[in-house]
């Protein structure tokens, strides 16, 4: 069946009439949208849109993240043909109705506006009743969106993947700085700090406001399913927002990003942990500092399509 469609199958992006199920598309062929879903800004009966937010203004070195959401959705269409690998035959793409919500328009030159412009883009579409994943983008986009899923949800737990925690202290509220977004939402009652963990991090941290920290080092040592083991009974029930920073990563598995450290975590244990955390209540996630112009044969992109997979999957593993 599979290569039959895949004979007549082609820009799925748009003339795709169901959304849901796998695609046969050529990946190397046709409009790249994510997973090869329809894009569409009509919300009514999607379960889960995924958007992208292409601002990068807010960096402390390498810019291109603005490039970040189209090269995560090229990535991307090397993965709709199977279910995902190593989730016991669950298939989100066929069991709920996923749509590519496109990128949010914003005027590059109005940087100021872009954080309510983000938050307001996110609250729309969780107002139409659907989940949201977002392809960053740098960091900073995650506080307005935080903002947004709050407004819904409440104080959220979050679990953040990182070289670096963003807790720099930053009292402007007139400043965008990937660097203390988590900062800022610690300071305004966003996140429920004791809830909450920080993964990956690799650099110096002087005060991390109370959110407990599980370094590489401890993820080399311990390994991913005990990280994630942890993680899971910190969380609770409570409604968890997941924001995978693609420098989480080692340079080695993610050198397309602004601000790379060595000694991060491998592709392979970010797999495990990520599938570890099954059964925790994801109400949305981002995959954010992926830069293009950076990266060598689409090492990164391809690893920030797997996670934007893997969230997908912790979103619907509860609402299966």
């Amino acid at each position: 069946m599979a290569l039959e469609d895949a004979k007549r199958e082609v820009d799925g992006a748009f003339t795709r009439a169901e959304l849901k199920g796998l695609a046969f598309e050529n990946a190397f062929a046709g409009a790249p949208s994510f997973l090869r879903r329809r894009y569409t800004k009509d919300l009514a009966g999607v379960d889960l849109a995924i958007t992208g937010i292409p601002f990068d203004q807010a960096v402390t070195n390498r810019p291109g993240t603005r490039l970040g959401p189209r090269a995560i959705r090229e990535a991307s269409s090397l993965q709709p043909f199977d279910p995902p690998y190593g989730w016991d035959g669950f298939s989100p793409l066929e069991r709920f109705a996923i749509a590519d919500y496109g990128d949010m328009a914003f005027d590059y030159a109005h940087t100021p506006d872009v954080p309510a412009r983000i938050e307001a883009h996110v609250a729309g579409i969780l107002a139409a009743g659907a989940g949201c994943i977002t392809l960053g983008g740098d960091h900073s986009i995650t506080l307005p969106i935080l903002r947004a899923h709050v407004a819904k949800h409440g104080p959220i737990a979050l679990i953040q993947v990182d070289a670096h925690t963003d807790t720099w202290p930053d009292d402007d509220a007139a400043r965008i700085d990937h660097g203390t977004f988590c900062y800022t939402a610690v300071k305004e009652g966003l996140i429920d700090v004791a809830h909450s963990a920080h993964v990956g991090i690799r650099t110096v941290v002087e005060d991390n406001l109370g959110i407990a920290i599980h370094d590489a080092r401890e993820v080399h040592a311990r390994g991913p399913e005990a990280v994630a083991a942890d993680l899971k009974a910190r969380v609770g029930d409570r409604p968890v927002y997941l924001s995978f920073d693609i420098d989480g990563l080692d340079p080695a598995f993610a050198p397309g990003t602004g601000t790379p450290v060595w000694g991060g975590l491998s592709s392979a244990q970010a797999a495990v942990l990520m599938r570890g955390l099954a059964g925790i209540n994801l109400v949305g996630g981002d995959v954010v500092e992926v830069s293009p112009p950076f990266d060598h044969a689409a090492i990164t992109a391809v690893a920030a399509a797997h996670v934007a997979m893997e969230l997908i999957c912790l979103w619907g593993w509860t609402r299966a």
